[in-house]
Protein backbone atom coordinates (compact mmCIF):
# COMPACT_ATOMS: atom_id res chain seq x y z
CA UNK A 1 0.00 0.00 0.00
CA UNK A 2 1.43 2.79 -0.94
CA UNK A 3 0.18 5.51 1.31
CA UNK A 4 0.77 3.17 4.11
CA UNK A 5 4.47 2.78 3.19
CA UNK A 6 4.80 7.23 2.97
CA UNK A 7 3.12 6.96 6.66
CA UNK A 8 5.82 4.89 7.59
CA UNK A 9 8.21 6.69 5.97
CA UNK A 10 7.34 10.10 7.68
CA UNK A 11 6.59 7.91 11.05
CA UNK A 12 4.03 10.48 12.20
CA UNK A 13 0.92 12.00 10.33
CA UNK A 14 -0.49 15.05 11.61
CA UNK A 15 -4.06 15.08 13.10
CA UNK A 16 -5.51 18.70 11.97
CA UNK A 17 -8.71 20.06 13.19
CA UNK A 18 -9.25 23.89 11.31
CA UNK A 19 -12.29 26.17 12.03
CA UNK A 20 -11.61 28.28 8.74
CA UNK A 21 -10.42 27.24 5.21
CA UNK A 22 -7.78 30.46 5.35
CA UNK A 23 -6.03 28.68 7.91
CA UNK A 24 -5.14 25.62 5.44
CA UNK A 25 -2.58 27.46 3.42
CA UNK A 26 -0.25 28.90 6.09
CA UNK A 27 -1.00 25.59 7.99
CA UNK A 28 0.52 23.37 5.22
CA UNK A 29 3.32 25.86 4.42
CA UNK A 30 4.53 24.78 8.46
CA UNK A 31 3.82 21.37 8.22
CA UNK A 32 6.47 21.62 5.08
CA UNK A 33 9.19 23.27 5.98
CA UNK A 34 8.82 21.52 9.19
CA UNK A 35 9.35 18.09 7.70
CA UNK A 36 6.42 16.40 7.74
CA UNK A 37 4.49 16.95 4.55
CA UNK A 38 1.30 15.09 5.48
CA UNK A 39 -1.57 15.79 7.38
CA UNK A 40 -5.34 14.12 8.16
CA UNK A 41 -7.92 16.52 8.01
CA UNK A 42 -10.87 15.90 10.66
CA UNK A 43 -14.08 16.23 9.35
CA UNK A 44 -15.49 17.87 12.68
CA UNK A 45 -15.65 21.43 11.18
CA UNK A 46 -17.67 23.27 8.36
CA UNK A 47 -14.47 23.88 7.21
CA UNK A 48 -12.86 20.48 6.81
CA UNK A 49 -13.76 20.16 2.75
CA UNK A 50 -12.82 23.54 1.72
CA UNK A 51 -9.47 23.17 3.69
CA UNK A 52 -8.70 19.86 2.17
CA UNK A 53 -9.22 21.29 -1.18
CA UNK A 54 -6.99 23.95 -0.48
CA UNK A 55 -4.04 21.76 0.84
CA UNK A 56 -4.65 19.27 -1.97
CA UNK A 57 -3.56 21.91 -4.24
CA UNK A 58 -0.10 21.47 -3.08
CA UNK A 59 1.69 18.20 -4.59
CA UNK A 60 3.93 18.15 -2.08
CA UNK A 61 1.69 17.74 0.44
CA UNK A 62 0.17 14.01 1.25
CA UNK A 63 -3.87 15.77 2.49
CA UNK A 64 -6.48 12.96 3.86
CA UNK A 65 -9.77 12.70 5.81
CA UNK A 66 -9.97 12.11 9.44
CA UNK A 67 -13.51 11.14 11.30
CA UNK A 68 -15.04 9.90 8.40
CA UNK A 69 -18.26 8.52 9.66
CA UNK A 70 -20.30 7.92 5.89
CA UNK A 71 -20.18 7.31 2.98
CA UNK A 72 -21.36 10.86 2.23
CA UNK A 73 -18.65 12.11 3.89
CA UNK A 74 -16.09 10.27 1.79
CA UNK A 75 -17.72 10.82 -1.30
CA UNK A 76 -16.85 14.78 -0.52
CA UNK A 77 -13.12 14.36 0.81
CA UNK A 78 -12.68 12.27 -1.98
CA UNK A 79 -13.80 15.24 -4.37
CA UNK A 80 -11.84 17.57 -2.88
CA UNK A 81 -8.85 15.57 -2.95
CA UNK A 82 -8.60 13.89 -0.12
CA UNK A 83 -5.98 11.30 -0.70
CA UNK A 84 -6.74 9.00 1.75
CA UNK A 85 -9.36 8.24 4.59
CA UNK A 86 -9.20 7.61 8.65
CA UNK A 87 -11.91 7.19 10.31
CA UNK A 88 -12.24 6.25 14.33
CA UNK A 89 -14.03 3.13 13.82
CA UNK A 90 -14.69 0.20 11.76
CA UNK A 91 -18.18 1.08 9.42
CA UNK A 92 -17.95 -1.87 6.93
CA UNK A 93 -20.42 0.28 4.40
CA UNK A 94 -17.52 2.78 4.34
CA UNK A 95 -14.45 0.51 4.07
CA UNK A 96 -15.81 -1.39 0.98
CA UNK A 97 -17.12 1.69 -0.51
CA UNK A 98 -13.78 3.46 -0.41
CA UNK A 99 -12.02 -0.13 -1.75
CA UNK A 100 -14.19 0.11 -4.66
CA UNK A 101 -12.70 3.74 -5.26
CA UNK A 102 -9.39 2.18 -4.57
CA UNK A 103 -9.11 5.29 -2.15
CA UNK A 104 -6.91 3.89 1.09
CA UNK A 105 -8.67 3.94 4.19
CA UNK A 106 -7.44 3.25 7.77
CA UNK A 107 -10.65 2.63 9.76
CA UNK A 108 -10.43 2.67 14.04
CA UNK A 109 -10.07 -0.63 16.05
CA UNK A 110 -9.36 -1.42 19.41
CA UNK A 111 -10.08 -5.24 19.42
CA UNK A 112 -9.65 -8.85 18.35
CA UNK A 113 -12.90 -8.93 16.83
CA UNK A 114 -12.76 -5.49 14.76
CA UNK A 115 -9.48 -6.95 13.65
CA UNK A 116 -11.10 -9.86 12.38
CA UNK A 117 -13.26 -7.59 10.90
CA UNK A 118 -11.07 -5.97 9.00
CA UNK A 119 -8.95 -8.53 7.71
CA UNK A 120 -12.24 -10.21 6.61
CA UNK A 121 -12.52 -6.73 4.25
CA UNK A 122 -8.77 -6.99 2.88
CA UNK A 123 -7.23 -4.79 5.61
CA UNK A 124 -4.22 -4.87 7.31
CA UNK A 125 -2.98 -1.71 7.76
CA UNK A 126 -5.19 0.48 10.76
CA UNK A 127 -5.65 2.66 13.11
CA UNK A 128 -5.69 2.09 16.22
CA UNK A 129 -7.80 4.52 18.87
CA UNK A 130 -7.72 5.88 21.06
CA UNK A 131 -4.38 4.37 21.73
CA UNK A 132 -3.40 5.73 24.99
CA UNK A 133 -7.19 5.59 26.89
CA UNK A 134 -6.88 1.54 25.77
CA UNK A 135 -3.62 0.97 27.39
CA UNK A 136 -0.87 2.26 25.15
CA UNK A 137 1.61 -0.24 23.93
CA UNK A 138 1.00 -3.68 25.89
CA UNK A 139 -2.30 -4.10 24.25
CA UNK A 140 -0.80 -3.39 21.06
CA UNK A 141 2.13 -5.71 21.71
CA UNK A 142 -0.79 -8.19 22.95
CA UNK A 143 -2.74 -8.11 19.59
CA UNK A 144 -0.04 -8.57 17.61
CA UNK A 145 1.15 -11.74 19.01
CA UNK A 146 -1.79 -13.68 17.30
CA UNK A 147 -2.20 -11.31 14.29
CA UNK A 148 1.39 -11.04 13.28
CA UNK A 149 0.11 -9.73 9.55
CA UNK A 150 -1.73 -6.61 10.92
CA UNK A 151 -0.15 -3.16 11.51
CA UNK A 152 -1.21 -0.16 13.56
CA UNK A 153 -1.38 3.45 13.61
CA UNK A 154 -2.07 4.41 17.07
CA UNK A 155 -3.59 7.69 17.58
CA UNK A 156 -5.07 9.32 20.86
CA UNK A 157 -2.97 10.41 23.93
CA UNK A 158 0.52 10.35 21.61
CA UNK A 159 2.73 12.48 22.09
CA UNK A 160 7.09 13.93 21.66
CA UNK A 161 7.12 12.08 25.53
CA UNK A 162 5.70 8.46 24.40
CA UNK A 163 6.72 8.77 21.15
CA UNK A 164 9.58 6.16 20.97
CA UNK A 165 7.31 3.11 22.83
CA UNK A 166 5.30 3.31 20.01
CA UNK A 167 7.67 3.47 17.23
CA UNK A 168 9.74 1.47 18.34
CA UNK A 169 7.14 -1.68 17.86
CA UNK A 170 7.60 -3.12 14.60
CA UNK A 171 3.52 -3.78 14.48
CA UNK A 172 3.73 0.53 14.58
CA UNK A 173 3.73 1.73 10.85
CA UNK A 174 3.05 5.45 12.58
CA UNK A 175 1.38 7.18 14.37
CA UNK A 176 -0.88 9.82 14.13
CA UNK A 177 -1.52 13.20 16.70
CA UNK A 178 -2.10 16.52 16.83
CA UNK A 179 0.53 18.14 19.42
CA UNK A 180 2.22 19.50 16.28
CA UNK A 181 -0.62 21.43 15.50
CA UNK A 182 -2.43 22.26 18.52
CA UNK A 183 -6.11 23.73 17.51
CA UNK A 184 -4.95 26.65 19.86
CA UNK A 185 -1.91 27.84 17.59
CA UNK A 186 -4.02 27.70 14.51
CA UNK A 187 -7.10 29.66 15.88
CA UNK A 188 -4.33 32.48 16.87
CA UNK A 189 -2.09 31.82 13.69
CA UNK A 190 0.90 31.17 15.25
CA UNK A 191 2.26 28.79 12.29
CA UNK A 192 5.88 29.19 13.12
CA UNK A 193 5.15 27.55 16.70
CA UNK A 194 3.37 24.80 14.09
CA UNK A 195 6.52 24.73 12.32
CA UNK A 196 8.63 24.89 15.14
CA UNK A 197 7.11 21.43 17.26
CA UNK A 198 6.64 19.90 13.08
CA UNK A 199 10.71 20.18 13.07
CA UNK A 200 10.99 19.09 16.99
CA UNK A 201 9.19 16.13 16.04
CA UNK A 202 10.87 15.13 12.91
CA UNK A 203 14.15 15.12 15.12
CA UNK A 204 12.50 13.16 17.72
CA UNK A 205 11.66 10.66 14.98
CA UNK A 206 14.77 10.56 13.16
CA UNK A 207 17.08 10.30 17.22
CA UNK A 208 14.42 6.95 17.66
CA UNK A 209 15.32 5.68 14.19
CA UNK A 210 19.04 5.95 14.43
CA UNK A 211 19.27 4.49 18.04
CA UNK A 212 16.94 1.09 17.16
CA UNK A 213 17.68 -0.54 14.42
CA UNK A 214 16.17 -4.03 15.87
CA UNK A 215 12.91 -3.35 16.66
CA UNK A 216 11.39 -5.12 19.45
CA UNK A 217 8.22 -7.35 19.51
CA UNK A 218 8.38 -8.76 23.03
Amino acid sequence: MIIAKRFEELGVVPVVTLQNPSEAEPLGEALIEGGLPCAEITLRTDAAVESIRRLSARRELLIGAGTVLSIEQAEKAQAAGARFLVSPGLNPRVVKWALAQHIPIFPGVSSATEIEQALDLGLTHLKFFPAEPLGGIPLIKALSQPYPMVRFMPTGGINLENLEQYLSHSSVFACGGSWMAKSDWIRKRDFSEIRKETGNTVHTINSIRSGDEVKDRR
